[in-house]
């Protein structure tokens, strides 16, 4: 199984039935308590293999980091997140979601896990929009040898689009079409 930190990337691309929802529920550190059949397909793991394992399993090294530092920051905040997600299979292949993910609640309301419902993106939108932008994201985030100044030039690119778009992050994802 590929977890997050291995490189490699088989070429291929994986796609899957619009009906289909893959479904992901997480604790307060991103270890998996629940996917469904979905997930593990595209994944390419079994139940066993990724339960109470990090989420980031499923992490493509294409994706910008800052989009994960702005979607945790959102969820520890107590609220929602919708974003465009490149995912990676234990296989190398990608797939591309458009994600909803919202913190779990217990009965007094106190943030316990995190739960996610993946959808089928919007072809167009990805390669028109979201591709490019996340290209220039990683590409700035690699332009510095600290990871750290890398991470955070990108938010501020981040920030500065979505203040001249005067649109909140969630605003911006479902102004391209979802």
């Amino acid at each position: 199984m590929a977890l997050y930190g291995n490189p490699y990337l088989s070429g291929k691309e994986q796609f899957f039935d619009e009906n289909e929802v893959i479904v992901s529920k997480t604790d307060l550190k991103g270890n998996i308590t629940y996917a469904n059949r979905t997930f593990f397909k595209l994944a390419a793991v079994t139940e066993e293999e990724c339960l109470g394992v990090q989420h980031n399993l499923v992490r493509n090294p294409t994706m910008p980091r800052c989009l994960f530092k702005h979607l945790w920051d959102t969820l520890k905040s107590g609220k929602e997140i919708f974003a465009y997600v490149n995912n990676r299979s234990s296989a190398g292949d990608s797939y591309w979601v458009f994600a909803h993910v919202t913190p779990s609640r217990n009965s007094q309301g106190e943030i316990v896990g995190y739960h996610s419902n993946r959808r089928v993106p919007n072809r167009k939108v990805v390669e028109t929009h979201i591709i490019p932008l996340y290209e220039d994201l990683l590409a700035t985030e690699k332009s510095y040898s600290s990871p750290d100044q890398g991470l955070q030039a990108s938010m501020k690119k981040v920030d500065a689009l979505l203040k001249e778009k005067k649109m909140s992050f969630n605003e911006f994802m479902f102004s391209l079409g979802v």
